[in-house]
């Protein structure tokens, strides 16, 4: 907990009147139109620079060659089955990554379009998967704006006309349309899931305007946080002596991004709905079988506020009024004729031609008076289709059926009926945290906007059903055939270890692989419900780039984010990962960093992911190594399961998961070839740091395995399983011995145990397990004093070192206090591990070490001085600013520093006593743990390990 004013914390408070008038702020403060004072700001007129890419040296480029030629040629064998690999440096975007975005809209798990600060719809997520990241500019919102005396008119996208794409003025597209807004006078206001958008004075100097951006992002709210919609609200102050007729309108075109405007069958409707909601329905025909997509546009008629639609119009005139066309009738009259809502549907679209609508909503605003008009956007595509096959129901569904257009409709009517209850419970959440005086101004509103990611990170919530199957998809086709063999599943907790697995059927004749099909039905987690309550099936990708679902690794830095917002989730997400610890696919799989073959899935290890194009049946789409080596994988999921347990206090998800927690750490075994309690790593980048290579006993992993032994025996302990409980703690005691002997120099955890120019390096992440122990309640696993020593390392060598602490927390550093060039991911800064490492210093007393460490990400990510990664923040980036893999989901981890200000109460309230010093353990083991640390790891001579890594001392 933060105790007092961190008044060594530059604040960086960006007050709302630097960038709008204090008097536009008063008069806009009604009925939520005026910004709150925490938020990220950008004046619409600020430079979105292209961002600056990473890229290896030469000989980075020379040790991984091999690898990039096996990634090609597997990159172009997944492209000649019409799928994406899941990894792809190669392939670059039509459009180049810009620092140009905004707050995403709609829910959770339902397809995300995100829009950028100057106004931009962009980032269309809709299919899983698949980002199409080019605007589509035909999607605008515009103002007309005449007054009583005749003499005063304006006109205007509400958007700055610089961008790419518009052309000359005498054509029909939407070049004719004007687009006089400079932006100068013009800002927005993030504050995740809200945005503002503040027009000062333009186009109508006498005319201030919020639009207030609303989705419904509700923790804790598992039906409307579901749910594909967005509202757009406008506050209109007339601050001029004559009476001012304002028309607003929204135009949509019928595309998910990309060039699928073109692929033509697209049709429009108009439609009139109940409680004055009404709009366009905009069909869209998908290409390569996927599901189809309808959008509503839509705005509420109330007393004041007028409605009217154009159902359809085109870029070239051809066959349709043309957006020129549109445009002058709308500059002339401020509407459209009310008898379009008869037009019914239009003539399905043909190949190249463009569909667009557009929804009216006209006003009079009295001299000093004040109007609020409402504008929706939903989008339905009721059943998510994967590339192998299996289709969905989304979660939203359960509430508004699967027909596109009923659902749609719908849709519209909610968002704009219930946007101010959504609001109220957005502020009732947000609220404590903005107003505690304590926190950094950067710190809140960077909090609420890393969330961006639980949208825009291309996330799946299903409606937890089992799919149906297409003929195509390899469980369909093996269902119904009569050969096959049934994949394995385990019910004990015996585990093959890893090396016996990865060598079978490598003796085949001829390099001949062997062919063993997928099980007859799907695993049976897929069927079964998440305990009391079903609240579906959650996926979101490791990143935009890495199209991998639930990356476990890296969702043990950003699942802090769902445990304290949607628990539930969370949950549903460990038991789905608790289920594939206990099955088995033996489909062979080649691993492309050493060219070897191995089974897809091993039982007993926690898979690194679900899958890209089938998951939940083919999970481990990674595959540049094997990660059934990987040390970090099973001790993280052990500690995220302590950690849910202890927060939750759900004795019933403890009992469920608790065999998989065994065979995971009773898996783990075979990695311990001294018999010493400790795992060892093999020599290669066998965990999260997958091309940072690790040699014996590592401080990484080591101190994972450490922490997962004490949260095992602790969990025991409380499930009453006696004989685990005295097996961990024996186990985590010798471990622990010749951890710190082997590691501890005096000051910090060296890298490794090795013998390597690196072993010493002092890594940023090295407490990692001491983090997830502390944020259990889980007692130290070090003295505190050597905790402390090897946190203020890292602050004052990997943070402060490194521009002055501007940057973040860089992966490595020499002890000399230069930065640990060994491998590219050892020079990086990774933002996510940054939060963490953050965090870490929270929950150990170091407030002022924790703010300015997270701070860097801050200065470098969101400032307007920094590099441009704000809604879009990367993996990591160099000292110098190049970026590696946008969009990702590390950076959830920022998360992991609010539950260590405000821990849940069951860990708060948990009876303060140490659960280990309950486990018994007889004289005999214990002296014998003594007697390690006194023979100071002397090497065991019984213990020669064979080729399956078994040790049976």
């Amino acid at each position: 907990m933060v105790s007092g004013h961190l008044f060594h914390c530059r604040k960086n408070s960006w007050p709302p009147e630097e960038y709008v008038g204090r008097t536009a702020l008063q008069l806009l403060d009604l009925d939520g139109g005026s910004p709150p004072e925490q938020a990220w700001r950008r004046r619409l007129n600020s430079h979105a620079n292209i961002l600056k890419e990473f890229s290896v040296t030469f000989m980075e480029a020379m040790k991984m060659m091999t690898l990039g030629v096996r990634l090609w040629s597997y990159v172009r064998e997944e492209a000649s089955h019409g799928r994406k690999a899941p990894i792809d440096p190669f392939t670059r975007e039509r459009c180049k990554p810009s620092a140009s975005q905004g707050v995403p809209l709609g829910g959770m798990g339902s397809g995300s379009i995100s829009r950028g600060f100057r106004g931009e719809f962009k980032n269309w997520h809709i299919i899983p998967g698949l980002c199409e990241n080019s605007p589509v500019m035909e999607n605008q919102f515009s103002i007309f704006v005449s007054r009583d005396s005749g003499n005063k008119k304006y006109s205007s996208v509400l958007a700055p006309g610089h961008h790419e794409g518009l052309k000359k003025c005498s054509d029909s597209g939407i070049s004719s349309w004007d687009w006089n807004l400079s932006g100068q006078h013009s800002t927005y206001h993030a504050l995740f899931p809200r945005a503002w958008t503040i027009y000062d004075g333009e186009p109508d100097p006498d005319l201030k305007i919020s639009c207030r951006q609303i989705s419904p992002f509700i923790p804790h709210d598992y039906k409307d946080s579901s749910l594909p919609a967005s509202v757009f609200v406008y506050t209109l102050v007339n601050t001029g002596r004559d009476r001012a007729k304002v028309s607003l309108l929204m135009t949509w075109a019928n595309s998910i991004g990309g060039f699928s405007h073109h692929s033509g069958g697209h049709f429009n409707e108009p439609f009139i709905g109940d409680d004055g909601v009404s709009g366009v329905l905009l069909h869209h025909k998908t290409a390569k079988d996927n599901p189809p997509v309808t959008f509503s546009i839509a705005a509420c008629e109330t007393q004041n506020v007028s409605v009217t639609v154009l159902p359809v119009f085109g870029l070239s005139g051809e066959n349709h009024v043309s957006a020129k066309e549109m445009w002058d009738t709308m500059s002339k009259d401020g509407h459209f004729s009310r008898e379009n809502f008869d037009a019914g549907c239009s003539m399905p679209s043909s190949s190249g031609e463009t569909l667009c609508a557009a929804v009216s909503a006209s006003t009079w605003v009295e001299p000093h008076g004040r109007c609020t008009v409402a504008f929706a956007l939903a989008w339905s595509s009721p059943k998510v289709k994967f590339q192998k096959g299996c289709t969905y129901n989304r979660r939203y569904t359960e509430f508004y059926g699967t027909s596109e257009r009923s659902s749609s409709i719908n849709l519209v009517h909610d968002a704009l009926t219930k946007y101010r209850l959504w609001e109220e419970e957005i502020e009732k959440w947000q609220d404590p945290i903005l107003k505690d005086e304590k926190l950094p101004e950067w710190y809140k509103f960077t909090l609420f906007n890393e969330l961006y990611f639980l949208v825009a990170g291309g996330t799946v919530w299903t409606d937890g059903q089992p799919p149906a199957f297409s003929e195509t998809s390899p469980a369909y086709q093996h269902k119904h055939s009569k050969k096959g063999t049934k994949s394995e599943s385990v019910k004990d907790n015996h585990v093959k270890p890893a090396a016996e697995q990865v060598n079978d059927g490598d003796d085949l004749p001829n390099g001949e692989e062997r062919s063993v099909s997928m099980s007859q039905e799907p695993i049976p987690y897929l069927l079964s419900k998440d305990g009391p309550e079903n609240v579906g099936k959650f996926l979101y990708l490791e990143g935009v780039e890495y199209i991998m679902w639930n990356t476990y690794d890296v969702h043990f830095y950003a699942s802090f984010a769902l445990l304290d917002l949607f628990p539930k989730i969370e949950l549903s997400i460990q038991r789905d990962f608790a289920d594939a610890v206990l099955y088995e696919d033996r489909r062979r799989v080649k691993f492309l960093a050493d060219g070897t073959s191995g089974i897809r899935k091993v039982k007993g290890a926690v898979p690194h992911d679900l899958g890209t194009h089938d998951p939940w049946h083919e999970m481990n789409a990674y595959n540049i190594h094997d990660t059934s080596k990987w040390k970090d994988l099973n001790p993280k999921f052990v500690l995220q399961v302590y950690r849910d347990f202890a927060a939750t206090g759900d004795m019933t998800f403890g009992r469920d998961v608790w065999p998989a927690v065994c065979a995971a750490m009773d898996y783990m075994d075979q990695f311990d070839r001294d018999c010493d309690g400790l795992i060892e790593n093999d020599g290669f980048p066998d965990q999260t740091y997958d091309a940072w290579t690790v040699h014996g006993i590592s401080a990484y992993c080591g101190g994972l395995w450490l922490a997962a032994l004490q949260a095992a025996a602790t969990m025991a302990h409380r499930l009453g399983d006696r004989p685990y409980a005295e097996k961990y703690k024996l186990k985590f005691m010798k471990a622990k011995a010749v951890y710190e002997a082997k590691l501890w120099n005096g000051s910090y955890f060296n890298y490794d145990s090795g013998t390597s120019s690196n072993s010493r390096s002092i890594q940023a992440d090295q407490l990692a397990g001491q983090w997830y122990a502390a944020s259990s309640g889980l007692p130290p696993i070090f003295d505190e004093h050597k905790i402390r020593s090897a946190l203020q390392k890292i602050f004052e060598f990997n943070v402060m070192k490194v521009k002055g602490g501007r940057m973040g927390a860089v992966n490595g550093m020499t002890p000399k206090g230069k930065v640990d060039e060994t491998c590219m991911q050892s020079r990086e800064i990774w933002t996510g591990v940054t939060y963490g490492v953050a965090a870490n210093m929270l929950l150990h007393g170091m407030e002022h070490q924790g703010f300015i460490t997270a701070e860097g990400i801050f200065l470098a990510g969101w400032s307007e001085d920094g590099y441009g990664y704000w809604f879009q923040t990367p993996e990591g980036w160099t000292t110098d600013g190049h970026y590696r893999s946008l969009v990702y989901m590390r950076p959830l981890a920022i998360w992991a520093m609010q539950w260590a200000l405000s821990p849940p109460k069951a860990i708060l309230e948990a009876p303060k006593v140490n659960l280990m010093d309950r486990i018994h353990i007889s004289p005999q083991a214990v002296r014998a743990v003594g007697e390690i640390g006194v023979r100071k790891i002397a090497p065991d001579n019984r213990c020669i390990p064979s080729s399956t890594f078994q040790c049976e001392c």
